[in-house]
């Protein structure tokens, strides 16, 4: 079974209840009507009740089972309104503001999370990456013992061309842009979580640098050696290794060659590059080059599931991170 294939199928055997701010956009309509009609997941959408059903014209939102939440007239919204008030008044927010706050969409998914009206939110079709996170992290907030909120993207290597097949992933590609050594030990221990709960695989975990083994010496291969020793002491059963250049880490031959007592054996499936110049690239290259199919950024380290979309997504984009949104919460 192809990755993405197991996820679609996972979600399907315990479908959550994703909330979806931007309800009114068409891409998000679409995704939301084929996560109804495949099974995946209960699916709210948020935004002006009008709008959204003339969205929907031809699909029947009820027997679908598709609920509208509009934050003007929501029944949610006078006691979401108070949970956000309680939430942030030590932030200077008071009820009024709380009131306000709770019109924007993201905020008002955001909180049916907290509050357990959800199980999980998908944005960023319409929204920027800074102001769906910034609701994630404001509302929902990070997990207990997470020190920082990362992401990842989940790269398909499933075409024919792929010399090695199967789901990767690339950290951080989306957030965090030069975390230090602890940062970098946060990433790898929720990048294989993540990994995990997502392809139903043991992770290998990659500590990725320019140099391997001691190839090199500078203060930025430090970091990554000293993140993959911190990542190793809080998790003793992490298979991890770390300084190691990407050809090291993902061919079998390289690795013999240069890291004959590796414990990947050049056969990583996560991995951690050391900051968001390198990630970003790295996962592009990949996509634009390699032509390797990427889901994300996926959020890790919150306390729900809160994910976001690039705005130039597609439909089909949207209805993936769906179906990831739903096996993230099936994981908690």
């Amino acid at each position: 079974m192809k990755p993405l294939e197991r996820i679609l199928a996972t979600a399907r055997q315990a479908p959550k209840h994703i909330v979806l701010p931007e309800g009114e956009d068409p891409r998000i309509v679409e995704a939301a009507i084929r996560a109804r009609r495949e099974g995946i997941a209960e699916i709210t959408l948020i935004g002006n009740h009008r709008v959204i059903e003339q969205a929907l014209a031809g699909a029947d939102a009820s027997q679908l089972g598709l609920l509208i939440e509009d934050p003007a007239s929501s029944p949610l919204a006078a006691r979401l309104a108070g949970a956000y008030f309680e939430l942030r008044k030590a932030k200077g927010v008071d009820e009024a503001a709380a009131i306000e706050a709770l019109r924007s969409p993201l905020v008002f998914a955001a909180m049916m999370v907290r509050e357990g009206e959800a199980d999980g939110t998908v944005g960023g079709a319409v929204a920027t990456t800074a102001d769906t996170v910034r609701a994630a992290l404001q509302t929902i907030g990070r997990a207990p013992g997470v020190g920082l909120v990362s992401s990842f993207f989940l790269m398909m290597l499933c075409q024919p061309h792929h010399a090695k097949k199967g789901a990767f992933v690339f950290a951080d590609c989306g957030l965090v842009v030069d975390p230090d050594a602890a940062g970098l030990a946060d990433i790898a221990r929720m990048s294989a979580r993540s990994y995990q709960a997502l392809a139903g695989a043991p992770a290998k975990v990659a500590m990725l640098s320019f140099s391997t083994n001691g190839s090199a010496a500078h203060e930025r291969v430090s970091k990554v050696v000293e993140a993959t020793r911190l990542a190793h002491a809080a998790d003793p059963e992490l298979v991890i290794d770390g300084e190691l250049q990407f050809d090291t880490a993902f061919v079998e031959a390289v690795s013999a060659s240069k890291a004959p007592n590796s414990a990947l054996h050049g056969e990583a499936n996560v991995f951690v590059f050391p900051n968001l110049d390198a990630a970003n690239i790295g996962y592009k290259i990949a996509q634009r080059i390699g032509g390797a199919d990427a889901i994300g950024p996926i959020l890790q380290g919150l306390a729900k599931p809160a994910n976001d979309l690039s705005r130039g997504c597609t439909a089909e984009d949207a209805f993936h991170m769906i179906a990831v949104t739903v096996v993230q919460a099936q994981a908690r």
